[in-house]
């Protein structure tokens, strides 16, 4: 039995998908459409709900694409295996990895739909968002939302949560997403609030340099 949600529980997420379809493409024929915000945020349960209120959109999670070696140094294979694929109208090929083995194990097919999503720490970090129709951000303080990833994944997972907060602290203090989200979303006892978000300037993707810019996990 599945006991999710349907999406007309959720009259704010159905206009939102509302305004993400009436959107300009804006990676080829895509809306490109980022969930970001802290590990233990969130995000993937709205990219789930989101992509059901869109009637079934295409979901891309950042665990698939980053890896132990690369927690957040992994934009030029983005841009090689998604963002040069989807912008050509071609269903883009990634590889998945697998965090048990450690190692990329298995690809996933992301098509080249309306309105795709990207969901994960760094969605909509500064290289890839000149390609973003939309960015959401999940509104929880980090503290918050890492004690929830902590007690999610357990003691087992202790070791890597250290390594993890250092390197997403990191991270959000060298290039952070919430000042250019287009809505900041916190989650309530029945449902999400959608806040306008600050939506700074995006530079056109031919500002960008396609270097990855961002510090080495240590």
């Amino acid at each position: 039995m599945n006991d999710s949600p349907e999406p007309a529980a959720f009259p704010e997420l159905a206009r939102l998908a509302r305004t993400l379809r009436a959107l300009p493409p804006s990676c080829g024929p895509v809306r490109l459409v980022a969930v970001d915000g802290h590990a233990g945020s969130g995000k993937s349960t709205f990219a789930g709900r989101l992509a059901a209120a869109l009637g079934g959109a295409p979901v891309l999670t950042l665990d698939h694409v980053r890896s132990h070696a690369e927690l957040f140094d992994w934009t030029d294979r983005f841009r090689r295996e998604v963002l040069d694929p989807l912008a050509a109208g071609r269903t883009a090929h990634v590889p998945a990895y697998d965090w048990n083995t450690r190692r990329f194990d298995g690809e996933m097919l992301l098509p080249a739909a309306s309105v795709v999503l990207v969901e994960g720490v760094g969605a909509g970090r500064r290289e890839l968002r000149p390609w973003l129709a939309w960015l959401c951000w999940m509104d929880l303080a980090h503290g918050d939302a890492w004690a929830r990833g902590r007690s999610r994944d357990g003691a087992a997972q202790r070791e890597f949560w250290d390594g993890w907060e250092r390197a997403e602290h990191r991270h959000f203090a060298e290039d952070p997403t919430r000042p250019f989200a287009d809505v900041l979303v916190q989650q309530g006892e029945e449902g999400y609030v959608m806040l306008p978000g600050q939506r700074e300037t995006r530079p056109s993707p031919q500002a960008i340099t396609h270097g990855d810019g961002s510090s080495a996990v240590r």
